[in-house]
């Protein structure tokens, strides 16, 4: 009885030993505000509904978008209030790639109409 519970301790240790675990970070996602974009301006006029907030992660330099976002202006802003990146979300996109040149900590804002999304990434 002892050596077949060696011998079972033994291939459970070897099978574990030899298989290879698949281990990967899940995308961290974005939390996003809203602000309205010139709340002085008068011609500015927001619909009085709720409104829906993107979902976005990030996996490495890519975003992640969970609902779409098309045709929205995407901006990336350093610590001293610099656009350093900027695009238009194409249609029918649900990811987009960073440049690999930004480093450090940045707000991301998804601009739509009047409404500006914003969050924290770090890059």
């Amino acid at each position: 009885m002892k050596k077949t519970k060696n011998f079972y301790s033994f291939f459970l240790v070897a099978v574990l030993t030899l298989s290879s675990a698949r281990v990967s970070a899940l995308p961290a996602e974005v939390i996003l505000s809203v602000d309205i974009i010139d709340p002085t301006d008068e011609t500015n006029n927001p619909h009085r509904g709720p409104v829906l907030i993107p979902e976005v992660s990030i996996d490495s330099y890519t975003l992640l978008f969970m609902t779409p976002c098309d045709g929205c202006l995407l901006r990336i802003v350093n610590e001293d209030d610099e656009v350093v990146y900027s695009t238009i979300i194409p249609f029918g996109t649900d990811t987009l790639v960073l440049p690999s040149s930004l480093s450090g900590d940045y707000e991301l804002q998804i601009i739509s109409g009047n409404y500006v999304f914003y969050g924290y990434l770090n890059l």
